[in-house]
């Protein structure tokens, strides 16, 4: 289940997102691979029974597998029965997918787990080569590891660090969701949760995983604000894989995790009527808010 083909960035440390989907695609899948196409260097590597989209970017590769085959191939690789009944439980093998994976990253500076219920912005102007360059792990926000989006260097003390998760056979074999990754995983890296911030950051100096890593909110689900108020914005607006939204004008942002809209006011409206006129996609701009996809001319002010 290796393939080495996906090109490469070059003058750029290399990523390669590696993403097991089982099912059918989501019907906004056009739009996650459109932003995917606007991030040329950068690679997305899918194990699916879903098929090949028409026109994916060259970016972007499908590895075709039954999922009973897929869960047999992770039993394999990490020496447990994996064979859970909902493939939503392999969120919950996140933190491992660059060890079961590793001949198919071979090469790659980092690689990254994530959602597909997600819109990419322009990723690196946000992980720029100076700031990949100085940790191990990028999650997008402050207090946990981010399970949509988490880049990870690609070395065998981080391809092996969710070995330290506390009875990680068992709760990997588990059938049970247990949402590991933002959770058992995190706290290797995030400890004394509910400590005062000062006293908390103050003891996190003295831990070597906390330090190697970046844990910084970049507003991809809720924007937090100066008076730590999360509130969603209006509309986000994608313009030439450009990404900003309604709430902080003027800048730009590496990624929208719509889970909410996705979760509450998408599952009251029709397909159709989410993804918005015919041809949106071709026009290379478009907002995105709780009625799903429109024109970016109807979106209010994103900049």
């Amino acid at each position: 289940m290796s393939d080495n083909s996906l090109c490469r960035s070059a003058g750029e440390p290399s990523i390669c997102f590696v993403i097991p989907y089982f099912g059918e695609w989501p019907f906004w899948f056009p739009f996650f691979l459109e932003s995917c196409r606007y991030n040329p260097t950068i690679n997305w590597l899918f194990f699916t029974d879903c098929g090949s989209p028409l026109d994916s970017p060259a970016n972007v590769q499908f590895v075709h597998t039954s999922y009973a085959s897929y869960c047999q191939y992770v039993s394999e690789r990490l020496g447990i029965e994996f064979r859970p009944d909902n493939p939503y439980k392999l969120c919950d093998i996140k933190p491992a997918l660059g060890h079961i994976h590793e001949e198919a990253i071979e090469g790659y500076d980092f690689w990254a787990f994530g959602d597909i219920d997600v819109i990419y912005g322009n990723l690196r102007k946000y992980f720029t080569p100076e700031r990949l360059q100085t940790k191990d792990l990028f999650s997008t926000h402050a207090r946990r590891v981010s399970g949509h989006l988490c880049i990870v260097r690609n070395n065998r003390v981080m391809r092996e660090a969710y070995r330290l998760i506390p009875k990680w056979r068992e709760r990997f074999s588990d059938t049970e969701h247990q949402a590991l990754d933002e959770g058992a995983f995190s706290r290797l890296f995030i400890r004394h949760k509910n400590w005062p911030e000062s006293l908390r950051l103050f003891a996190a100096r003295f831990n070597k995983w906390y330090v190697r890593s970046e844990f910084i909110e970049a507003h991809s689900t809720f924007t937090i604000l100066e008076n730590g108020r999360r509130e969603l914005p209006d509309a986000w607006c994608w313009l030439d894989g450009t990404l900003t939204n309604s709430l902080i004008r003027g800048r730009e942002f590496p990624y929208l995790h719509f889970l909410a809209w996705k979760k509450n006011d998408w599952a009251h409206n029709s397909k159709v009527k989410l993804l918005g006129p015919a041809g949106l996609i071709e026009n290379k701009k478009w907002q995105i808010t709780a009625a799903g996809w429109r024109p970016l001319e109807e979106a209010k002010e994103c900049s």
